[in-house]
């Protein structure tokens, strides 16, 4: 008797699948966790001071210019450290994703399990990076006399969730892209640094009154995270037409990375 074990249908996550290999994202989260800050003197704390380095050269360089020339809603030290621990999440998870298939080679020619799990343990571990760094976030929000309004416990839950999407739907599609074609390797982390400059995160997004960059700005998929968590913490309403575009790449991007990712992982095992 022959079985055939193949993926789910193309256009699916397969959830049910995932949920009985849910274990798998436990043990691949904390075994990448583990080998990130092995042997590092400071270990998780390099997840606080990341963003927290980042914007003290941001605010030292630029943080008085951008508060004297935009309406700010936020002191720019709390505005670029809201934006730089959401865009580690991203920047992070997606170099993690994007590289996940190639690193992982090894046990996926030895057994079956979704492959899906492989990019979304890497993204986790962005997460748990995030959870760090808001820690810092929350003395450094007060020292500032800012604080947590009352859509907090709503906006700033989803800001991870839909930055976690945005990263899940580029992130599964570069790392099936990366199996076969090993370019992309290199040309991740120059992709990632030159987004940073087309997200606001430094910035606000009325930076610039050129059309083709506000377009840039409002329709990159981590423009609703951050929009959104600073609305937890902020007094400004959402700019409900920017956020909903952004939505709309974030779910477009996710819908290509999920079907592509489907469409060739059959191969995955032979070019890994």
């Amino acid at each position: 008797m022959e079985f055939e074990i193949k993926p789910q249908k193309k256009f699916s996550l397969g959830l049910r699948e995932l949920w009985e290999y849910r274990e798998l994202f436990y043990f691949f989260t904390w075994r990448d966790i583990k080998v990130k800050y092995k042997q590092t003197a400071l270990g998780v704390l390099w997840a606080l001071f990341q963003p927290a380095i980042m914007t003290m050269l941001f605010t030292l360089g630029f943080g008085k210019m951008i508060s004297s020339n935009f309406h700010l809603d936020l002191p720019y030290p709390i505005f670029a450290l809201s934006g730089f621990i959401l865009w580690n999440v991203f920047s992070s998870g997606l170099s993690n994703a994007g590289n996940s298939m190639v690193n992982n080679a090894n046990i996926i020619k030895k057994i079956y399990f979704p492959r899906l799990i492989i990019p979304i343990s890497s993204i986790l571990v962005s997460v748990v990076d995030f959870l760090m760094a808001f820690l810092i976030f929350i003395p450094v929000l007060y020292y500032f006399n800012c604080s947590f309004n009352k859509w907090a416990i709503l906006f700033i839950p989803s800001s991870v969730l839909l930055a976690s999407i945005a990263t899940f739907g580029l992130g599964t599609f570069l790392a099936a892209v990366n199996v076969k074609y090993r370019d992309f390797r290199y040309i991740l982390p120059f992709f990632i640094q030159a987004l940073l400059f087309a997200t606001p995160v430094i910035y606000p997004i009325k930076v610039n009154d050129n059309p083709l960059f506000q377009l840039m700005l409002t329709l990159n998929p981590m423009n609703a995270p951050i929009a959104f968590f600073r609305a937890g913490i902020g007094t400004n309403c959402l700019d409900v037409s920017s956020v909903l575009s952004s939505l709309l790449v974030s779910v477009l991007l996710l819908a290509l990375g999920v079907f592509y990712f489907r469409k060739t992982e059959h191969y995955f095992a032979d070019l890994a």
